[in-house]
């Protein structure tokens, strides 16, 4: 993606929008496969070790040029209202369907749910209908939430990430997290609070909003803010000095398991919030790059022994890669890295936590082992922690139900002025 023309409209209100990729995008792609040269593979017995698995490659591309049906995908997103608007020069995609209305109840509130890297609204697209239509599902009409699904600047059907000086580049999750709470309040005209959900870059930008934008009264009497924040991944570090912090045995170990994990799973990490520009070269020319350096994601941060498709078809996967791909945002969507690199300060600032109720669901299998509770609680204000049976990091897909569960039960106390402590 580029930089809008100036002679582009703007959309100072949402512009309902719709999924519309050329047929000569699609003809580009199977011409690109075609030709894609297998690299050397290291003898490793078929392991993901070294990376994504040759073997399992072959058989993606393989299925991307001849099972993989883009437009089923296409439709899917489309099934849902989907708008753009500009938020100053920033342009944004996002879902919004409107919940369940119960007579005589109070309206759906609305949830903010965040996706972050590797990615997409392709993660939420099953999720919103149960999310906003419970009954539909079994549930309760009055756990019912107005959904709202925003693609990320950079990411998908958004533009590129605007700076504060008007230039094109990388912006950190504080600053989107202004948007949000822009979008919600001054474009939805939501005269209501509201809550947030998030994992990965979305538990960032969720915990930023909380921590930015609690539950106020505005001058004319109506309420706005987030009322409630719900994760599956630690968004925020406790703003503290971890050398004269007291811990618990529990705390010690964590961090001494987690320190273990990060050594080799985030070196993509350092690349991308260091060289995006070069790294985005290669993921925006090359589809099977681009495939290679999401789907080993998901198989190292899933829940999946090993075999990503125990947990994700290939369709799932490919829809997920095709979002970057047809959007031209493989480059883009790394800048978030070097936003928040450059983003001060990146942690909380010393003592203070996140105010706003937090709920969050431990899920076994994420990227890094889930932190006890009482870390947690030095950076957010926990009332509700699930340790799941099963599970990592992509939990909407991996375990929908577990997720929409968690979150319901959380919010249902604050949605009717309760505590769930």
């Amino acid at each position: 993606m580029s930089e809008r023309p100036m002679s582009e409209a703007r959309y100072e209100t949402p512009e309902p929008f719709k999924v519309d990729i050329p047929e000569r995008a699609l003809i580009d792609l199977d011409e690109r496969l075609r030709r894609w040269r297998p690299p050397v593979a290291i003898a490793d017995n078929g392991s993901w070790a070294s990376g994504t698995d040759p073997a399992f490659l072959a058989d993606l591309v393989d299925y991307w040029r001849h099972g993989y049906d883009w437009q089923r995908c296409q439709e899917a997103i489309n099934r849902w209202p989907n708008y753009l608007v500009d938020i100053g020069p920033q342009r944004l995609h996002f879902i919004r369907e409107p919940g369940t209305d119960v007579e005589g109840a109070p309206r759906p509130m609305p949830l903010v749910v965040t996706h972050g890297w590797p990615g997409s609204i392709v993660e939420f697209l099953e999720l919103i209908d149960r999310l906003a239509h419970p009954d539909r599902h079994g549930g309760d009409a009055l756990d019912a939430f107005d959904v709202i699904v925003p693609s990320l600047p950079g990411y998908g059907f958004s533009g590129p990430p605007i700076r504060d000086d008007g230039s094109v580049g990388p912006i950190g999750p504080r600053a989107i997290a202004g948007l949000w709470h822009r979008l919600v309040h001054d474009q939805l005209n939501y005269r209501r609070p509201y809550g947030a959900q998030g994992g990965d870059w979305g538990a960032v930008v969720s915990s930023w909003l909380a921590f930015d934008h609690p539950v106020m009264e505005e001058k004319d009497g109506w309420k706005s803010g987030v009322l409630g924040l719900h994760l599956n991944m630690m968004g925020l570090r406790p703003g503290a000095d971890l050398r004269k912090a007291r811990l618990s045995a529990a705390e010690s170990a964590w961090l001494e398991a987690a320190r273990t994990d990060r050594d080799d799973k985030v070196g993509y990490q350092r690349i991308q919030a260091t060289r995006p520009q070069t790294l985005g070269v290669a993921l925006a020319d090359s589809p099977v790059g681009l495939a290679a350096w999401i789907v080993e994601k998901f198989q190292a941060w899933s829940d999946c022994a090993g075999n990503p498709l125990t947990r994700f078809s290939m369709d799932l996967l490919l829809d997920n890669v095709m979002v970057y791909w047809l959007t031209g945002t493989a480059g883009t969507a790394t800048w978030l890295y070097r936003g928040f690199a450059r983003q001060s300060p990146y942690a909380l600032p010393e003592g203070r936590r996140v105010e706003t109720p937090t709920g969050f669901a431990a899920f076994p299998a994420d990227l890094s082992p889930p932190p006890p509770q009482e870390w947690l609680e030095r950076a957010y204000n926990v009332r509700q922690y699930t340790a799941m049976p099963k599970g990592g990091h992509f939990a909407a897909l991996e375990e929908p139900g577990l997720l929409v569960d968690d979150i319901r039960a959380f919010f249902r106390p604050l949605r009717f002025g309760a505590a769930n402590d």
